[in-house]
């Protein structure tokens, strides 16, 4: 079907749901292969059709299930958003400039509200700060009729896009602390950090995932079909929040309990747990949103913990081998083997993590990577000095998103970390120059290189002939 001959020409209430849905597909897989700027587009015609839809309903007597639609499409929006939202750091100065071929949408004076049924959607996609991206309150999470797991996507994407906010706030800051500026960044100010602060016992991030916790709790004990995907981000965000109340900069301490390496026991397990459903569920990567950057933060954290109980068990070890004491009784003897064991199942989980995502980062366009994660110190070839950290996470090639940055620079001095980007940035603008030589050959087939309308119509002549 040729997607922009239906894109404004009123259609049956019963298509339009197929419609947005088709668009907003089209734009997910676009943005898959590093496409934004389709990607933008398309979805601001899935919005149209949204738009649309709502309309019909306001004339006609609305059915249950077209809410459900509505409800389902904005919240699988505003998830894949927060993607975008993280990729360009909030910066909506660097977005495509989409206006001059696709309108933006604008709310028809003459059809009221009509309660939040109705017009929740219509509201949602007029919004002038909606055009881009979905920002501000989480409206279908607020939305008490709205299904579970629409809920909580939505809750997820709002926490994802308020630590991205404060990780704009935090690297700002980092940037005055070096000597180099970034004043602007920290007095920025977007429509979801506006809407947190204004409701931050609400709203705030942490908030937010346990929210989206109880909610899927509660939908697992009346149903007997799971979603492993909304678990594990569920459960990664819960591993990356633990310490945001204690207000520790470093990311040590912990949410109670015994900790190991800066991390509680709960913290601990929420990470494993993440990591081993996204072993058991490797398609869960290609899945729309942050999940793939949220498993590789997930890997950098147990790239920390490793780090502390490895120095922990060494530093144990290099005193039994000087002072020649076993331990003082045998609850020392059992927590160094819980402590060993705790190691080497980390490490097994780690490896099977990290080779899981550079497998899948091989093949991503080179700016949607996210970290090249170091192998460990060990091997025939590595010497194992005690000053030496177990993964030196220095030698990590950074994602371009200042929120994943973050789970790296843990505990590094402003300078060690401005360092480490522009080491990083320099890297991947020469992994770039590589992949624009792969585009320069793609250019090279001529009438193919064409936007979507052309080559529609190539096609269709195709097929007449």
């Amino acid at each position: 079907m040729h997607f922009n001959k239906y894109t404004y020409r009123p259609s049956h209430k019963s298509c339009l749901s197929v419609l947005a849905r088709a668009y907003l597909l089209h734009g997910i897989f676009r943005s898959l292969r590093g496409d934004f700027t389709r990607y933008f587009k398309y979805r601001r015609v899935c919005m149209t059709q949204i738009y649309m839809l709502e309309e019909a309903g306001q004339q006609q007597q609305q059915q249950p299930q077209d809410v459900e639609v509505v409800d389902a499409l904005l919240a699988a929006i505003s998830f894949h958003d927060a993607w975008a939202y993280m990729m360009y750091n909030a910066v909506e100065d660097e977005l495509p400039d989409i206006d001059t071929v696709v309108q933006r949408v604008y709310n028809n004076a003459n059809h009221s509200n009509g309660g939040c049924n109705v017009g929740c959607g219509r509201q949602m996609v007029t919004d002038p700060m909606n055009q881009m991206w979905i920002q501000g309150e989480p409206r279908i999470f607020l939305k008490n009729e709205a299904r579970v797991v629409d809920r909580s996507l939505d809750a997820i994407s709002c926490a994802v896009r308020s630590c991205c906010d404060q990780a704009n706030r935090d690297f700002a800051q980092m940037s005055q602390a070096a000597g180099g500026g970034g004043g602007a960044v920290s007095e920025m100010t977007t429509p979801t950090s506006l809407a947190v602060m204004a409701s931050e016992n609400e709203l705030c991030s942490r908030n937010m995932v346990l929210s989206a916790q109880a909610l899927v709790n509660q939908n697992n004990a009346n149903q007997r079909v799971t979603k492993p995907g909304l678990i594990m981000m569920i459960t990664a965000m819960d591993a990356f929040l633990e310490n945001s109340d204690s207000g520790d900069s470093d990311g040590s301490g912990g949410g109670g309990g015994a900790e190991e390496g800066g991390f509680s026991e709960t913290q601990i397990g929420n990470l494993l747990s993440a990591c081993e459903m996204a072993i058991k569920h490797p398609l869960l990567l290609h899945s729309p949103g942050p999940v793939y950057h949220m498993m590789s933060n997930a890997a950098v954290l147990l790239c920390h913990l490793l780090n502390g109980l490895h120095a922990k068990c060494s530093l144990r070890e290099s005193s039994i081998d000087s002072s020649g004491d076993e331990g003082a009784g045998g609850n020392s003897n059992s927590s160094n083997n819980m402590e060993r064991e705790l190691f080497y199942n980390t490490l097994d989980t780690f490896m099977s993590i990290r080779k899981l995502l550079n497998m899948h980062r091989q093949n991503l366009p080179v700016k949607l990577r996210c970290h090249a994660i170091p192998r460990p110190n060990i091997g025939i070839s590595k010497e194992t000095d005690p000053e030496t950290p177990f993964i030196d996470l220095g030698e990590t090639l950074m994602c371009t998103c200042r929120g994943c940055q973050g789970f790296v620079l843990m505990g590094c001095s402003p300078c060690v970390a401005a360092e480490r980007a522009q080491r990083s940035a320099r890297v991947q603008a020469i992994q770039l120059e590589d992949d624009d030589e792969f585009k320069r050959e793609i250019d090279d087939l001529g009438d193919f290189n064409l936007d979507d309308d052309a080559l529609f119509s190539i096609l269709s002549r195709v097929a007449n002939n």
